[in-house]
């Protein structure tokens, strides 16, 4: 069995499945994952645009067809293979790299680039750091969600985890912060006094005064005089920052005005968001229907308080994940902007996860959560929610199973540490729901190359039972291995077995006399 399509005989390089160990767990799954059906269902996404005069390459289940134009075609390059930019996603959230390292280390690491599909080494980047971007944008929430159910799909394919299991979940929220500074009044108002500026020099106005130098020594005298606790004196700078900032806005306001409807549109943004920073910082309550607004690039972050003793206020995105009850596999993670209520997102977290175990043919029956998902049962009428508050009225062993919920703690405290979620830096909202879900992919690849490594068997291990058994039972150790061929389950050409959980067949265990 070929593990990556050969692109050439080359006799001056050496195969990478001749370079690297094929028991190595990434190598097991890069046989593993349905490649081509990632591909076909991801394709689609990818339509181009075709221009008069041109043939456009067509797509199908084994990647695109090109069709040679008789006039030459201003596109620009070749499109880097699919599977190699799927595979660079998930790579990116296993092994916790930013974009530029994940490219970088690809053109490092040989067990990569076979996980990739590549036949021989390359030694340099696949792409640019920015066609990543390009591609989530283009994949949308719609193609990351497939990248995380296909991971679901070749758990349950590989019997790593038993597809009854999925039926039970277990529902949380956490916090995906944004990746922005800690927002202060005095921060926020002089940010607003350099974009103001800034847009008004785009916009070809010219200000009177931009309090450059006065607007750098307020903040630098807020932050010291924060740190001293003598808050009188912050609030007189905080005071005088907020009046430059109306100063800039009237102003810009007015000269646009006078210049033009098309300036005056151009300069809305802008000028709306330094108003908005002018009236929070002069009261503690946000105003009626109008959130604070705590970055000038993030509008859409919120700020959260989940009851931390030592961060009583987190500034992103409320994210909510389902794990399973047994085996901690992440079957769902969406993000709820707006700082929902945790029971109100319970039901479209388990339709999510419902979606992404279709192919399983299976869908959540029971979700424990905790008693931040109280008052939900009719919302969620085809769900039986379990919580600590129903103690009375849920049977005995559904009492014992509801302490596992704490399992999906350590969890997220994995994604957040290991997978990416500590902090966003994708933008918009937009970038909040994928940046979240391609965390929980990036989970699962590491779950399935800690269980492969866990429950497969290498085939020297093999030979020596089957050597054993044949010794203890007077057969021939050919015999003993053609009858362990014949019942095992299907195995891959790197030594690996198919685990199989139910399956004590092939368990270590001492051989009578």
């Amino acid at each position: 069995m070929l593990f990556a399509c050969p692109a050439t005989d080359d006799f001056f390089r050496s195969r990478i499945d001749h370079m690297i160990d094929l028991r190595h767990p990434l190598a097991v799954l890069a046989s593993r994952m349905p490649w081509q059906e990632i591909e076909a269902r991801v394709a689609q996404v990818f339509s181009c645009k075709g221009r008069a005069g041109v043939a456009m390459p067509d797509l199908d289940l084994f990647g695109e067809q090109v069709q040679r134009a008789a006039v030459s075609s201003n596109a620009g390059r070749p499109r880097v293979p699919l599977r190699i930019m799927i595979a660079l996603l998930y790579l990116k959230h296993a092994f916790n790299e930013s974009d530029e390292g994940v490219v970088e280390r690809w053109g490092e690491t040989p067990t990569w680039q076979f996980f990739s599909g590549q036949a021989y080494f390359e030694h340099h980047r696949p792409c640019d750091a920015t066609t990543l971007v390009k591609f989530r944008q283009l994949l949308g929430e719609e193609g990351v969600e497939e990248l995380l159910a296909q991971t679901i799909n070749v758990a349950v394919e590989l019997q790593l985890i038993k597809p009854q299991e999925l039926t039970r979940v277990i529902v949380d929220s956490t916090v995906q912060h944004k990746a922005i500074a800690h927002p202060t009044d005095s921060r926020l108002l002089e940010t607003a006094r350099v974009k103001l500026v800034e847009a008004a020099k785009e916009a070809g106005i010219d200000l009177k005064q931009t309090f450059a130098k006065e607007g750098k020594e307020l903040g630098r005298k807020a932050g010291r005089y924060a740190h001293a606790r003598q808050f009188k004196r912050m609030k007189r700078a905080i005071k005088r920052q907020r009046t430059i900032v109306g100063r800039l806005q009237r102003e810009i306001d007015r000269k646009a005005s006078a210049i033009g409807a098309a300036v005056r549109e151009a300069l809305a943004e802008p000028l709306n968001k330094a108003q908005r920073i002018h009236a929070q910082s002069a009261q503690r309550k946000a105003a009626e229907g109008q959130p604070k607004l705590y970055a000038w690039h993030a509008p859409e972050v919120d700020c959260i308080s989940k009851g931390k003793a030592r961060t009583p206020y987190e500034f992103g995105v409320k994210v909510g994940i389902a794990s399973t009850l047994q085996g901690n596999l992440i079957v769902g993670a969406r993000a709820f902007h707006g700082n929902p209520y945790d029971g109100h997102t319970l039901n479209e977290q388990l339709e999510q996860a419902a979606i992404l175990m279709q192919d399983s043919r299976s869908k959540p029956a029971t979700a424990f959560v905790d008693l931040g998902y109280r008052g939900v049962d009719a919302d969620n009428p085809d769900v039986h929610v379990v919580h600590r508050g129903k103690s009375r009225r849920i049977s005995e062993q559904e009492r014992k199973l509801l302490k596992r919920r704490q399992a999906i703690e350590p969890i997220i405290g994995h994604l957040k540490s290991d997978h990416r979620m500590d902090r966003c830096h994708l933008k918009g909202e937009r970038g909040d729901r994928l940046h979240a879900v391609l965390c929980a992919a990036g989970y699962n690849i590491k779950w399935l190359l800690r269980m492969i490594a866990r429950k497969g068997f290498t085939f020297l291990v093999v030979i020596f039972l089957c050597l054993q058994q044949a010794s203890a039972q007077g057969r021939s150790w050919l015999a003993a291995a053609m009858a362990w061929v014949i019942r095992a389950p299907s195995t891959c050409s790197s030594g690996y077995v198919a685990p199989r959980t139910h399956d004590r067949r092939y368990a270590l265990r001492p051989i009578a006399a």
